[in-house]
């Protein structure tokens, strides 16, 4: 690592990876089950769904961001386990960006599996016969699309929160603010 930006690899694959389950994520929306009122011989009333591929989509989207997650969080021990950070403004903003990155994280894997799941629900078949203002059920517009916004806010501020962090734990940083520290409090008197 130079100078604190962290390694680019990293940057790299974190950024391919967000913006591959943005793509799952946008199709995901595009492909949403569409279903059609089907009446047959003997008037009873049912669904039928268009291809369910949009359920494939929103779990790739999900597990794309999660590896990405999973490898920021590897790469940085979670912040918790790995060499300290040095004091400053460096420091505070890899916690703010942090904590944000976890918030948008966890919004947009709501937002992907949830629309998985109730893309994946259907109703097959109801035997109501004769049925009056009869619909299909489907997945509700923009869910998919709020997974694809969360992807991409998580993306930048796992970026941002990535730099800071190595900005905080550069090697000269750290000796800075140990020596730093290490003097308060001390006199030259022999």
């Amino acid at each position: 690592m130079g100078e604190g930006k962290g390694s680019t690899l990293v940057h790299l694959v974190v950024v391919v990876l967000s913006l591959v389950a943005f793509g799952f994520a946008v199709a995901a929306e595009r492909r949403r089950s569409v279903g059609t009122i089907v009446t047959d011989d003997r008037n009873a009333t049912y669904c039928v769904y268009n291809s369910d591929v949009a359920t494939g989509y929103g779990v790739g989207g999900f597990l794309f961001l999660l590896t990405s997650e999973s490898l920021l969080m590897g790469v940085t021990k979670c912040m918790c386990f790995g060499r300290p950070l040095a004091p400053g403004g460096n420091r505070a903003w890899s916690i703010i960006y942090f904590v944000s990155s976890w918030m948008t994280f966890l919004v947009a894997e709501a937002c992907l599996i949830a629309g998985a799941t109730k893309n994946a629900y259907h109703t097959k078949y109801r035997g109501m016969i004769y049925a009056q203002n009869f619909s299909c059920e489907t997945l509700r517009k923009g869910v998919f699309i709020a997974g694809a916004v969360f992807v991409v806010a998580t993306m930048i501020l796992n970026v941002y929160y990535y730099m800071y962090f190595s900005k905080a734990t550069d090697t000269q940083a750290v000796r800075k603010a140990n020596r730093a520290s290490s003097t308060v409090g001390m006199t030259g008197y022999a």
